[in-house]
């Protein structure tokens, strides 16, 4: 019987995220059975912004519970984390916080500021790469068209 620790890693990295990824499904079932109830709360408070921070709040931790889920589920496709998709949870969680603190008028000017810059480090981290990734799937391309040549 031969040892192979790549092989072992392999098995055990799928386990370990096909378990986050069964945590996250999970997470995103009982977020949207407790904001449908939340709807259901809105509509007993008098007001218009009591409860709305809180629906606003469950969806965009949706939306960057998505975003990570899409990761998970394209790793077992690929067997690689895209960093466009990772990415994409950081932005979706720092505009999430944003826009928390912006409802809850909580945010002074240098918070604001930090997180534009972050944000903006995000989106050139995001905007590379897509470069990349378009980069790699011209290199495979050629690769392949060597190959066939041959």
């Amino acid at each position: 019987m031969k040892f192979d620790i790549n092989h072992i890693f392999s098995r055990v990295s799928n386990v370990v995220f096909g378990a986050i990824l069964l945590v996250l499904i999970l997470a995103m079932s009982i977020g949207v059975v407790k904001m449908f109830l939340n709807v259901w709360n809105t509509f007993l408070v008098p007001g218009v912004t009591g409860k709305y921070l809180d629906l606003i709040t469950d969806v965009l931790t949706l939306f960057v519970l998505v975003e990570m889920s899409k990761s998970l589920v394209d790793y077992f496709h690929t067997h690689r984390l895209r960093m466009t998709f990772i990415v994409d949870a950081a932005i979706v969680f720092f505009i999430r916080e944003i826009m928390i603190m912006a409802f809850q008028h909580k945010t002074s000017p240098a918070e604001l500021y930090a997180f534009s810059a972050l944000l903006l480090v995000l989106t050139i981290l995001r905007i590379g790469s897509i470069f990349m990734f378009q980069r790699e799937l011209q290199i495979i391309a050629a690769t392949d068209e060597k190959i066939h040549a041959d």
